[in-house]
């Protein structure tokens, strides 16, 4: 089980900022997180791993990224800083951009070395399957995307195998694509859920409690919302 996850949230062309909030599902199952609270066992606190987190950007961008509702983050990183190599993180998460969207070619790059990378799993929300799609690692891969822009990804990248009609979110092999939005934090609750490489299960419960995400099951057919 891992002891310290590395996380990276790459931004290229700005977000929507409750895309990129969904990472804190993940967030609050940290040992950082969890301590704060010292009415909880050490005990349990201890079985928690380390987590670091890394905006990363293009060069060109600079290190304020623009997200929705007039929120503006600062990144950690640009794609070329050897902490965020591909291969260095674990955790690769693409949230939505606008579209249309304008894409750096070393970007694409960098994540396409990152979803080859042994033990780098590559999670990508909402209209970040434009990001994901432009650099070519969805091909020949089911995925979700936002259900109303079924028909323009499949006429923008034919090769994806599309389940957006039906589900939040999906999994294929190291790639995990989820629907609109907050079905951002379906995908996290599912993730954490299937990855005791990093959490034991236990933690990952506290932390769904915390962030109260998780309860929606991967079929929009299974829930009115």
């Amino acid at each position: 089980m891992s002891k310290h996850v590395k996380i990276g949230v790459f931004i290229p062309n700005g977000a929507q900022t409750l895309d990129t909030a969904c990472a804190d599902v993940l967030g609050v199952m940290s040992k950082e997180y969890l301590s704060l609270d010292p009415s909880r066992p050490a005990h349990i606190t201890a079985l928690a791993p380390d987590m670091t987190f890394s905006y990363i950007t293009t060069p060109a961008q600079g290190r304020e990224i623009p997200l929705t509702s007039g929120l503006v983050i600062k990144a950690t990183h640009d794609y070329t800083e050897a902490e965020v190599a591909p291969g260095k993180l674990d955790i690769v998460v693409v949230p939505g951009p606008d579209l249309p969207v304008e894409l750096d070619e070393g970007g694409l790059r960098w994540l396409r070395e990152q979803s080859e990378a042994p033990g780098v799993d590559v999670l990508c929300i909402c209209t970040g399957i434009f990001v994901c799609g432009a650099a070519g690692i969805v091909d020949g891969k089911q995925a979700s995307g936002p259900r109303g822009l079924q028909d323009m990804i499949n006429k923008r990248f034919p090769r994806i195998k599309l389940v957006g009609g039906k589900h939040r979110w999906v999994q294929d092999g190291n790639f995990w694509a989820s629907g609109g939005i907050t079905n951002g934090n379906d995908l996290m609750a599912a993730y954490a859920r299937a990855s005791s490489k990093h959490w034991p299960p236990s933690i990952v419960e506290i932390g769904l409690r915390l962030t109260d995400v998780g309860d929606r099951g991967q079929f929009y057919e299974e829930s009115t919302s």
